[in-house]
């Protein structure tokens, strides 16, 4: 637990470093019109951290056996108007709540990992599994924010980018 604790800590600044300078064309750039822009990706980590991972291990770790409530993430992106957020503000929004992760995280006195509940289609969930989970979470979002980047890069630049290496 204490290795994915700290991840998760080290990667709020990774997360920062990479969406704080970013001007309102680029965090509104798509690549394409199904895939989602910067402040989409934040917005979706804000959620994700209070609503998901957060609420979820802390139900698995509270309430075994018990199935939590039902989510939708995808549905979060209007049902919460993600783009109609300011990009700066859920920047810091996130920020916080990734903060209160961390304490939360640290306050625990030996949790119980291995309490779980049986999802009727995914089958038994752990605390762990969403532990693990949540840092598995912020590396894949950590990639789609450097790819966003990379093809806007190629967008602004019209240039071939090969010369860098392969993707």
């Amino acid at each position: 637990m204490d290795f994915v604790v700290e991840q998760l800590r080290q990667n709020k600044e990774v997360f920062y470093k990479l969406l704080k300078d970013v001007d309102k064309t680029m965090s509104l750039w798509k690549q394409s019109p199904e895939k989602w822009c910067l402040l989409e990706i934040v917005c979706h980590l804000y959620d994700e951290e209070r609503n998901d991972f957060r609420f979820r291990t802390n139900w698995t770790l509270e309430k075994p056996n018990k199935v939590p409530p039902p989510i939708n993430p995808v549905q979060w992106v209007n049902d919460h108007n993600y783009m109609g957020q300011d990009y700066k503000q859920m920047i810091d929004d996130f920020m916080a709540e990734r903060d209160r992760s961390i304490v939360w995280l640290k306050s625990l006195k030996d949790p119980n990992w291995e309490h779980a509940f049986v999802h009727p289609k995914l089958g038994t969930l752990s605390a762990n599994y969403f532990l693990n989970n949540w840092l598995a979470h912020d590396y894949l979002h950590i990639k789609q924010i450097l790819r966003l980047k990379f093809d806007y890069l190629k967008h602004l630049s019209g240039e071939h980018l090969d010369y860098a290496g392969v993707w």
